[in-house]
C-alpha cells in the first residue's frame, strides 16, 4: 500500500469521529484490518474511513456487530464500499430493523397496559394471565413479544 493512501490509527480516529480504543476493538472483530509497518505501527487503507461510517451507522440502529462483520466480509476487501454496496447491506437489515420498530412500538403502547408477566399481583388486571396460562407459549411478557 502506498505511504499516501494510508492512515494512521490516530488520523482514522480523527477523521471517523470514533475513539482509538474503539478502533482497535473494531479491528480485533475483524470489522476493519490494517497492517503493519517495518516501526509495528498501524497503518489503514483510506476505505477503512467508509466501513467504519458504515460501522456506526448500523450500531446506531441496533445491527449488531457479529451481523455488522457478516456483512462488511460479503464486501472486496480493500475497496471503499460503494452505494450499491450500502444498497446491498441496508437492504438485507431492513426486515429486522421492521421487526424491531414493531415490538418497540408495542412496547411503547403497552407500557400503561398489562404486559401479561403472571405476577398475578394486580387482583384487578382484565387481562392478567390467571393460572399463568401463558407459560406455555413461553418464557417473558408474551403479550409484548412478537412472534417470529
Amino acid at each position: 500500500m502506498a505511504a499516501a493512501t494510508e492512515l494512521t490509527v490516530g488520523q482514522v480516529a480523527t477523521r471517523s469521529g470514533v475513539a482509538v480504543s474503539a478502533l482497535h476493538f473494531y479491528e480485533a472483530r475483524g470489522l476493519i484490518r490494517s497492517h503493519r509497518t517495518s516501526g509495528n505501527q498501524r497503518r489503514y487503507g483510506r476505505d477503512v474511513l467508509r466501513r467504519v461510517a458504515i460501522i456506526k451507522v448500523a450500531q446506531e440502529v441496533g445491527i449488531s456487530l457479529a451481523e455488522i462483520g457478516a456483512a462488511l466480509r460479503s464486501l472486496p476487501e480493500g475497496r471503499t464500499p460503494t452505494r450499491e454496496d450500502w444498497n446491498l447491506l441496508s437492504t438485507a437489515w431492513r426486515d429486522e430493523l421492521d421487526q424491531k420498530i414493531s415490538q418497540l412500538k408495542k412496547l411503547r403502547d403497552g407500557l400503561t397496559d398489562c404486559i401479561g408477566c403472571g405476577c398475578m399481583s394486580i387482583d384487578k388486571c382484565p387481562l392478567r394471565n390467571k393460572g399463568d396460562r401463558l407459560s406455555t407459549r413461553g418464557p417473558g411478557a408474551r403479550r409484548l413479544l412478537i412472534e417470529r
